[in-house]
C-alpha cells in the first residue's frame, strides 16, 4: 500500500494511476488530474481534492471521510461503497456517477450537480442538499432522513421506498418525481412543486405540505393521516384513499377534481 499521507500532489497528473489501496490521508490534490484513476479502497480521509478532476475515476469502497471535493468533478466516477461522511461535495459534478449504497450521511451537496446520478440505497441521513440538482437521480430505497433539499431539483427522480422522513424539502422541485411508496411522515413539504408526482402508497402522516402545488399528483391510498394541506393545489389529483384518515388539515385548499 503507497503511503501519500500528507503528500502534496497539488495539480498533479494522475490520469489512469493504480492507487489502488493507497493513504491518502490529508493529501492535497488540489486541481489533481485523476481521469480514471484507480482508488479503490483509497484511502483520502480529509484530503484536499477542491478542482480535482476525477471523471471516470474508480472510488469503489473508498474512505473520503471529511475530504474536501469542493468543485470537483466526479462525472460517470464510480463511487460505490464509498465513505463519504462529513464529505464537502459543494458545486461538486457528480453527474452520472454510480453511488449505490454510498455513505453520505451528513455530507455537505450543496448546489452539487448529481444529474442521473445513481443513489440507490445510498445513505443521506442529514445530508445538506441545499439548491441541488437531482434530475432524474436514481435514488431508489434512499435514506434521507433528516436530509435538508431546500430548494433542491428533483424533476422526475426515483425516489421508490425512499425514506424522507422528517426531510426538509420545502419549495422543493418534485415534478414528475416517483415516490411510490416512499417515507415521507413528518417531511416538510411547503411550497413543494409535487406537479404529476406519483406518489401511490406513500406515507405523508403528519407531513406539512401547506401551500404544495399537487396539480394532477397520483395520492392513490396514501397515506395522510394528519397531513397539513393548507392552501395545497390539488387541482386534478388522484386522492382515491381506501380507508379513512382522520385529522387531514385542509382549509383553503384548491380540489377541482
Amino acid at each position: 500500500m503507497d503511503n501519500l499521507t500528507t503528500a502534496n500532489l497539488t495539480r498533479a497528473n494522475l490520469t489512469r494511476a493504480n492507487l489502488t489501496t493507497a493513504n491518502l490521508t490529508r493529501a492535497n490534490l488540489t486541481t489533481a488530474n485523476l481521469t480514471r484513476a484507480n482508488l479503490t479502497t483509497a484511502n483520502l480521509t480529509r484530503a484536499n481534492l477542491t478542482t480535482a478532476n476525477l471523471t471516470r475515476a474508480n472510488l469503489t469502497r473508498a474512505n473520503l471521510t471529511r475530504a474536501n471535493l469542493t468543485t470537483a468533478n466526479l462525472t460517470r466516477a464510480n463511487l460505490t461503497t464509498a465513505n463519504l461522511t462529513r464529505a464537502n461535495l459543494t458545486t461538486a459534478n457528480l453527474t452520472r456517477a454510480n453511488l449505490t449504497t454510498a455513505n453520505l450521511t451528513r455530507a455537505n451537496l450543496t448546489t452539487a450537480n448529481l444529474t442521473t446520478a445513481n443513489l440507490t440505497t445510498a445513505n443521506l441521513t442529514t445530508a445538506n442538499l441545499t439548491t441541488a440538482n437531482l434530475t432524474r437521480a436514481n435514488l431508489t430505497t434512499a435514506n434521507l432522513t433528516t436530509a435538508n433539499l431546500t430548494t433542491a431539483n428533483l424533476t422526475t427522480a426515483n425516489l421508490t421506498r425512499a425514506n424522507l422522513t422528517t426531510a426538509n424539502l420545502t419549495t422543493a422541485n418534485l415534478t414528475r418525481a416517483n415516490l411510490t411508496t416512499a417515507n415521507l411522515t413528518t417531511a416538510n413539504l411547503t411550497t413543494a412543486n409535487l406537479t404529476t408526482a406519483n406518489l401511490t402508497r406513500a406515507n405523508l402522516t403528519t407531513a406539512n405540505l401547506t401551500r404544495a402545488n399537487l396539480t394532477t399528483a397520483n395520492l392513490t391510498t396514501a397515506n395522510l393521516t394528519t397531513a397539513n394541506l393548507t392552501r395545497a393545489n390539488l387541482t386534478g389529483a388522484n386522492l382515491m384513499i381506501t380507508q379513512t384518515q382522520p385529522f387531514i388539515t385542509m382549509p383553503g385548499a384548491l380540489l377541482v377534481l
